[in-house]
């Protein structure tokens, strides 16, 4: 079965603008940094620094901000993701976002199997986020804004792929 997305306007103001920015933040932040640094450019130095800031600025700040909407506007939220709002389950979501997001900002500091760790842990959750949203889509075309559209394919299914990837390409180059 294929499984197609039309972009309404709602997806290009809002879902679209939150993914695109959350990576363009990452990749601006990153090759700022890269730049800047009197480091040499090393393949590893490249790979660890791309993969510091998809952990902790797009996923990291991501899951922080994520726990904040989930929290403090549980009911908006809701219902752009297509839930019904005042349920319970959504705080424990919160819960989970704000656990996830400050372990990869710990990732700063912390490093080695800890990034490991973390962005296998990362991936997981938001690869069975994205499953839950393709089933709801394909179940009960649920076409919300936060269901289906960017969010699902940048957030949910391409960015952890992408830490994956970095964390395969960081093994092997260790």
């Amino acid at each position: 079965m294929i499984l197609v997305v039309r972009l309404s306007p709602t997806y290009k103001k809002e879902s679209l603008m939150l993914a695109v920015v959350f990576l363009a933040v990452t990749l601006l932040g990153f090759a700022l940094h890269l730049c800047l640094s009197n480091q040499p450019r090393t393949k590893t130095r490249i790979v660890e620094l791309l993969l510091l800031y998809f952990l902790t600025l797009n996923i990291g700040l991501g899951g922080i901000l994520a726990w904040y909407g989930h929290t403090f506007m549980a009911d908006e939220i809701a219902r752009k993701i297509g839930w019904q709002p005042g349920s319970p389950f959504q705080f424990e979501v919160a819960v989970a976002d704000l656990s996830w997001g400050i372990c990869r900002i710990l990732c700063i500091w912390i490093r080695k199997a800890f990034w490991t760790a973390t962005g296998i842990g990362s991936a997981v959750f938001f690869l069975g986020c994205a499953f839950g949203h393709i089933r709801q889509i394909l179940q009960e075309g649920n076409m919300a804004v936060y269901n289906a559209g960017p969010v699902l394919w940048i957030a949910d299914i391409g960015v952890p792929i992408t830490i994956l990837i970095l964390l395969l390409i960081r093994f092997k180059l260790e």
